[in-house]
């Protein structure tokens, strides 16, 4: 299974490189201090340039630190996206300090800020499963729930999101989730 449709919008599995999606906005699973980093955070910054880390930095002047759960949006700076959402994941302790409900508020939060710009697609990493540790499986489990809940319990702009997962094991985690929930519907 690499795509399902909820209401109006689809739903879609794709391995590759995020930084090179052509979607309105790609998802960043970025630090607290939203100045790169490693994995997904840093090809980002990378890839977009200097624009991207000045806003970032206004950001982080005007709101300080950005807590785990929630997102905020900059330009998409030299990336084909015209957006970059930026979110903090949980740091996974074992999960019990909340992680899968930091982690829902996370993909809950980018689909609403991608809502609110009137945005017709976005495009997500898998939040939290690498320097941060999330399981692979889990953390599927929770990004593809919530971004079905989310959808079924709002009016949105999006006509497609996609899960742009990095590896062939990601891809195989969240097609498998994907199939069960397609079998559930």
């Amino acid at each position: 299974m690499e795509e399902i449709t909820i209401g109006n919008t689809m739903l879609r599995l794709f391995q590759g490189d995020i930084t090179r999606q052509t979607t309105d906005a790609i998802v960043n699973a970025a630090n607290s201090g939203l100045m790169g980093g490693g994995g997904v955070d840093g090809a980002i910054h990378r890839a977009g340039g200097p624009a991207i880390v000045d806003e970032c930095r206004s950001i982080i002047m005007q709101i300080g630190r950005l807590t785990p759960g929630r997102a905020v949006i900059t330009t998409g700076g030299n990336l084909p996206a015209k957006y970059v959402i930026h979110t903090v994941g949980p740091i996974w302790h074992g999960g019990n300090r909340r992680e899968p409900e930091i982690l829902s508020d996370c993909y809950t939060q980018c689909l609403g800020l991608a809502t609110s710009k009137n945005l017709k697609s976005i495009s997500f990493p898998a939040i939290s499963t690498g320097a941060y540790g999330y399981p692979p499986d889990e953390a599927a489990q929770v990004a593809l729930n919530s971004t079905i809940d989310y959808l079924k319990r709002n009016k949105t702009s999006l006509e497609l999101i996609v899960f742009i997962l990095f590896d062939n094991q990601s891809c195989s985690i969240y097609r498998n989730h994907l199939a069960a929930i397609s079998a559930d519907k």
